[in-house]
């Protein structure tokens, strides 16, 4: 089985949980390639056999590249088994963490006009001391607004990677199926 594994990232954490799903496919004997949505080309498209693809948000939204990539390729992505998975900050509370309650998860299904068949959302990461001035500060301010940390100095990693690694299972059951 040959797997191409698409995501976009802003920070890594996206890449992070598709190294660590990676890792459960090849386990499972699957051959995966893993390639960051900017860079894969349609002869990768076209020699997948399963399509998972990961995203990260920032300021409420994936990145256009996202949409581009699923638009340019929804027919090809559709007629094999697909999956799409969404890292965000929200995902860390508790009653906005599945793919029917997580806001970001319910507005790219819309946006991008693709049902994928299996859907996955996951708690991602602060780094404070990684970011910018101007993301610093924004980033604290949309913490204090939804009661999530605040301290500059501090990273604060929110991914439950039990989940992350019953989401891998699925993808290797979706195969064998």
């Amino acid at each position: 089985m040959q797997s191409l594994m698409v995501y976009s990232t802003v920070d890594g954490q996206t890449l992070a949980i598709c190294r660590r799903i990676k890792l459960h496919l090849e386990q499972a004997g699957q051959s995966v390639k893993l390639k960051d949505v900017d860079q894969v080309s349609l002869a990768d498209v076209n020699g997948a056999e399963q399509i998972i693809i990961g995203a990260s948000i920032r300021y409420g939204k994936h990145r256009p590249a996202l949409y581009d990539f699923i638009s340019a390729h929804k027919t090809s992505i559709e007629g094999k088994p697909n999956s799409f998975f969404t890292v965000n900050v929200v995902a860390r509370k508790p009653e906005k963490n599945t793919p029917k309650t997580n806001p970001y998860m319910q507005k790219f299904l819309v946006l991008s006009q693709w049902q994928p068949q299996l859907l996955g959302v996951f708690a991602g990461k602060i780094d404070y001391p990684k970011y910018r001035f101007f993301d610093k500060f924004m980033i604290r301010f949309i913490m204090w607004m939804t009661k999530g940390p605040t301290d500059t100095q501090g990273t604060f990693e929110f991914t439950d990677w039990q989940k992350v690694d019953q989401f891998a299972a699925q993808l290797v059951q979706q195969t064998t199926q």
